[in-house]
C-alpha cells in the first residue's frame, strides 16, 4: 500500500533542509548494502526527530533499534551538552557497522551501543528517560513500553516508529506478526489514560507519545 503520495514527499524533501554528509553517507551505504533500506530512518523522518529533540533537548534518550545509526545521529543532535543517547541494536555485524559511522561524528562520546536483545537490556540501563525511540521488533512493541515506561520522566515523550507497518496494519485481514503486534500496540496506546497521543503520518506513522 502506498501511503505517501510520491508528488508530496518529492516536495517536501526538496524543502526540508539537507542531510549533514555524514548521514547522506549512511544512506549511501543502507540502499547499496544488503540491508532493508525500509529500515532506514530516511531524510524527512531523520529531520523530524532532529526536531523533535532540539526542541525537547533531553538529557537522556533511548533508542529501541539503532539499525545502522541514522536516526540516533539525529536524534543526538538535540542533546544537552552533558547528555547521552543509549542505542540498542539486536544484530551484531549491524551494530558493529553502526558504530563505525558513530565514530564519525561529533556525538560519538555521547552515544553508547549496546548489542544484544532489547528486553534484556533495557533492564540493565540504570537512567530516567526524557526521550525514547521504540523502533525494533514490532511484536514486541507492548513488551518495549511496559519496560520504559516508568523509567520515563513526567512529560517525557515516547516515539513509536512504523505503526502503519507499510499499510498492513490498516488491514483487519493481514495475518503478518508484525501487523498483528502493531495493530495490538496501536490499539494498547489508543486506551491509556496515562499518556497523551498523537499519530503523525509521515513515512511509515510516527506515534508520538507524552507522559502525563
Amino acid at each position: 500500500m502506498e501511503l505517501i503520495d510520491p508528488v508530496a514527499q518529492l516536495y517536501a524533501e526538496l524543502h526540508t533542509s539537507e542531510a549533514g554528509d555524514l548521514l547522506q553517507q549512511i544512506d549511501a551505504f543502507a540502499s547499496g548494502a544488503n540491508l532493508d533500506y525500509r529500515m532506514l530512518s530516511g531524510h524527512l523522518q531523520g529531520k523530524l526527530l532532529e526536531m523533535i529533540s532540539c526542541m525537547i533537548r533531553p538529557d537522556r534518550i533511548l533508542e529501541i533499534g539503532t539499525f545502522v545509526g541514522y536516526s540516533a545521529l539525529c536524534l543526538a543532535k538535540g542533546l544537552t551538552k552533558s547528555g547521552r543517547i543509549h542505542t540498542i541494536e539486536g544484530i551484531e555485524n549491524v551494530a558493529v557497522k553502526a558504530k563505525e559511522f558513530f565514530k564519525q561524528s561529533i556525538y560519538k562520546d555521547q552515544i553508547i551501543l549496546h548489542t544484544g536483545n532489547a528486553l534484556s537490556i533495557i533492564p540493565t540501563i540504570n537512567e530516567n528517560w526524557d526521550l525514547v525511540f521504540i523502533d525494533a521488533h514490532k511484536p514486541e512493541y507492548i513488551d518495549y513500553f511496559n519496560l520504559v515506561f516508568p523509567q520515563v520522566k513526567k512529560n517525557g515523550f515516547i516515539l513509536a516508529d512504523n505503526i502503519f507497518f507499510h499499510g498492513e496494519a490498516l488491514d483487519e485481514q493481514a495475518k503478518g506478526k508484525n501487523a498483528i503486534g502493531i495493530r495490538a500496540f496501536n490499539e494498547f496506546i489508543k486506551e491509556r489514560k496515562d499518556i497523551e497521543k498523537v499519530i503523525l503520518t509521515i513515512r511509515d506513522g510516527l506515534y508520538l507519545i507524552r507522559k502525563i
